[in-house]
């Protein structure tokens, strides 16, 4: 069973930076890459993706560049040195809240 569409929502432009730490990626591509990194139970459809997308490129986070090996050309994103500082960032904070969740729920020690 996915997880509830609200999770998804709060996390995806954690998600989606974290992924384009390591190269640059094409929207279809994020999306094959957190439904497979997360065993199915992540899904972000076209729809939330890129509105996000356009919204990180406008506020400086990732910069896109047309371009394409396989004859299609396609729409690249790339994590910048802002999306690079706002993702370290967002990992911060979203650790001290599994931690403060966790404390909760009885899981940390």
């Amino acid at each position: 069973m996915p997880f509830a569409s609200e999770l998804v929502k709060g996390s995806t432009e954690l998600l989606v930076l974290s992924l384009l730490r390591a190269r640059a990626l094409h929207g279809y591509e994020l999306i094959k890459e957190i439904r497979a990194r997360s065993e199915g139970n992540l899904r972000v459809g076209e729809g939330s993706l890129y509105p996000l997308l356009h919204r990180l490129e406008r506020e400086g986070m990732v910069r896109a560049e047309w371009g394409g090996a396989t004859g299609r050309d396609r729409r690249y994103y790339q994590l910048t040195p802002k999306g690079q500082a706002a993702l370290d960032e967002r990992q911060a904070v979203w650790r001290r809240h599994v931690r403060a969740v966790e404390s909760i729920l009885g899981v940390a020690g």
